[in-house]
């Protein structure tokens, strides 16, 4: 069901690390989702109501993980105004600062519009670009500007795949 239904893929996602040690509390959440759900079952993707194209949304909280200190991402894709892509989930790294954190998120959700880009391509259905919208000035400038700083040094290289993407004119920033 979490791969037909991105309202509850957050909620899904985080109940599921409690899978193995539930309790009451825990019972009762998942209550709640299938009620939710019960009450939810019409709902649909509609394509075409809002928008054309693709847009993207990334985002992802500061250490919200109270036992690890990791960060949750997340980035939803639309396709004509309904979701076709989605993740949750907690990021591999712990992140030192919210810059940081919504770094790894446009980085994670850069990679599944590259992919989404050259899938339309192979489709012959080619695309100039895919609008990103985040909500960290801090991590925008370190995706757009190749400038090393003294205090981003430490992030991984493995995030700055961002940056040669926003060159190559395949993800343009939003606000």
């Amino acid at each position: 069901m979490l791969g037909t239904r991105p309202d509850i893929a957050y909620a899904v996602t985080r109940m599921s690390q409690f899978a193995a040690n539930p309790t009451q509390d825990h019972l009762n959440k998942a209550l709640y989702i299938c009620c939710y759900l019960a009450g939810t079952q019409n709902y649909q993707l509609v394509y075409g109501q809002k928008s054309e194209g693709f847009h993207a949304f990334a985002d992802s909280d500061w250490g919200s993980d109270p036992s690890t200190r990791r960060s949750t991402t997340g980035h939803l894709v639309f396709l004509a105004g309904a979701v076709t892509s989605w993740l949750s989930r907690a990021q591999k790294t712990v992140a030192l600062s919210s810059t940081e954190a919504e770094y790894m998120s446009l980085s994670d959700t850069t990679r599944q519009l590259v992919w989404i880009h050259s899938l339309m391509g192979e489709l012959r259905m080619p695309i100039t670009y895919i609008p990103l919208c985040g909500d960290n000035q801090g991590a925008i400038f370190n995706a757009t500007n190749a400038v090393t700083e003294k205090r981003t040094k430490h992030m991984d290289i493995h995030f700055h795949y961002i940056r040669e993407v926003v060159e190559q004119g395949k993800v343009v920033f939003t606000l």
